[in-house]
Formats: structure tokens, sequence, C-alpha cells
């Protein structure tokens, strides 16, 4: 069962991804809406972490383990969001790299 629901959630990222991108190609970075994604999902993590020992000080155990499965599935989203390759946008030198005309442009390659 948790891979069905690993694999619904990465498709769902993936349909969401490139919807974003087909709607914008040209003013878009994938990538910065890719990290803003996981600050924000780290966030609501941490926050319903809280409420889980919050919940739990309480001594309301059902509530706490609400908050915990929910904070739990964030960290599996967060997994999924960052797992996901964004594709660098094309540029000239992809076209002459991709008919075999490799060169070195005195650029550092980019890093993910």
């Amino acid at each position: 069962m948790t891979q069905l629901h690993d694999l619904r959630l990465r498709l769902l990222v993936q349909q969401e991804s490139e919807q974003i991108a087909k709607s914008q190609p040209n003013d878009l970075d994938l990538s910065i809406i890719q990290a803003r994604c996981l600050c924000w999902m780290a966030l609501l993590a941490e926050a319903h972490e809280d409420q889980a020992n919050d919940a739990e000080k309480r001594g309301d155990t059902e509530q706490a383990m609400g908050w915990f499965a929910d904070s739990m599935r964030l960290q599996d989203a967060i997994q999924v969001v960052t797992s996901i390759e964004i594709p660098l946008p094309d540029s000239p030198d992809t076209e002459d790299s991709q008919k075999g005309d490799d060169h070195f442009s005195g650029e550092p390659p980019l890093a993910a």
C-alpha cells in the first residue's frame, strides 16, 4: 500500500510540474518552485510534529497519533519532491552536444 501511495504522489507532483511548465515555459524556474515547496512542506511537517507533541502532553493519544501520521505523510511527500529531477531549460549548447559536437565552454557543470 505504501508503494502505491508513493507512486500516486510522485505522479501527481510530476503532472503538476509539467502543467506549470507548459503554462509558463519562458519565465518559470521549476527549481525555485521545488525549493519553495520543500521549505513550506518542512515547516508544515514541523508544525504537525509540534501539534503531536502537545496532544501527547495533554494525554490525547488519538489526536497525537493523527498529527504524527500527518507529519509522516508530509515527510514522505518531501522525499518525493526532493527526488524529482528538474530538467534544465534547452540551450543552444544542448543541441550541439546532442549532435555529437562535444566541446568545453569553459563554464563549470550545473549542479542540482
